[in-house]
């Protein structure tokens, strides 16, 4: 449809053939992003964006799975409806239950937190704005939250999904199933606090210390007025309760004290990211992504 393109491949650390596969395709369009060692989806991800240079970057993973002949429908979209990001939409998802299960739970509990309503957030296929992805910072195994975050970047309206085609698994095998629901469900509330306190987490701590501190106050004013009566407290377990209370809404409070510090640290400015292999290609290894 005459698009300029370029591809970028990010190899995460694979074991395999891929990246001697790679390195042999002589094409002007092509990149190659070699990590070090594997730092897991989202890490990849973002090297990916951090070496994309087009004003629209699309994503997908490497599994086959997607149709790469569904971007430009996807990237047409976007800019007639001035979108900030689209998203796939698996419609005849072609995976067995112990993978769709999970995910429909995600996707709702996603959609609660968020606000955007979508049918599949771990589509990988998605076509964004440079300018918005590159306001992300996924770490651990936050790219299935992309949307989430991009929600707190733009607006929730300028978000959208749309049906793209997908395809059986014809090799490897998928790491994704029932038992990472825990761990989804940790990254959701990572995500949620993130998203609501990152730039005001006293405000978090402080109420979490003064409702319990406060329940530590009625407590001991109680046993108090209690011992001024002419009561026994010495035994009674209410004593020890409220002096916890009261020690646990006060630690509660300089933590939020202490993360609102933090937050006004400014951050350490990363070298660059790149380094020239002097082929079509080039190669990302000097740069620890975990920093």
């Amino acid at each position: 449809q005459g698009l300029e393109y370029e591809i970028v491949y990010v190899d995460d650390g694979s074991t395999d053939g891929t990246l001697r596969e790679l390195y042999s395709i002589d094409h002007p369009r092509l990149k190659v992003v070699e990590l070090r060692k594997n730092y897991g989806q989202s890490s990849a991800l973002m090297a990916g964006i951090e070496a994309a240079e087009g004003e629209f970057i699309s994503t997908m993973d490497g599994d086959l799975q997607n149709d790469p002949a569904d971007i430009p429908a996807m990237v047409s979209t976007l800019e007639e409806k001035q979108l900030d990001l689209l998203c796939g939409w698996r419609k005849n998802r072609q995976d067995s239950l112990d993978r769709t299960l999970p995910s429909r739970i995600a996707n709702w509990l996603i959609g609660r937190v968020s606000g955007v309503a979508l049918h599949d957030y771990g589509c990988s296929l998605k076509v964004g704005r440079r300018d918005v992805l590159e306001g992300l910072d996924l770490r651990g195994e936050m790219h299935r939250f992309i949307p989430l975050w991009v929600a707190n970047l733009t607006h929730p309206s300028r978000i959208a999904e749309q049906p793209v085609n997908h395809r059986a698994r014809t090799a490897g095998t998928s790491k994704y199933g029932i038992s990472r629901t825990p761990r989804v469900i940790l990254d959701l509330l990572a995500a949620w606090f993130f998203l609501r306190f990152r730039e005001r987490p006293g405000h978090f701590f402080g109420v979490a210390g003064l409702m319990t501190g406060g329940l530590g106050a009625l407590a001991l004013g109680y046993l108090l007025l209690s011992k001024l009566f002419g009561g026994d407290i010495g035994n009674r377990p209410l004593l020890i309760t409220g002096v916890l209370l009261a020690l646990v809404g006060l630690q509660l409070i300089t933590t939020g004290l202490v993360a609102e510090m933090l937050t006004r640290l400014k951050p350490h400015k990363q070298p660059p990211l790149t380094r020239d292999t002097g082929h079509s290609t080039w190669a990302k290894g000097d740069h620890d992504l975990t920093d």
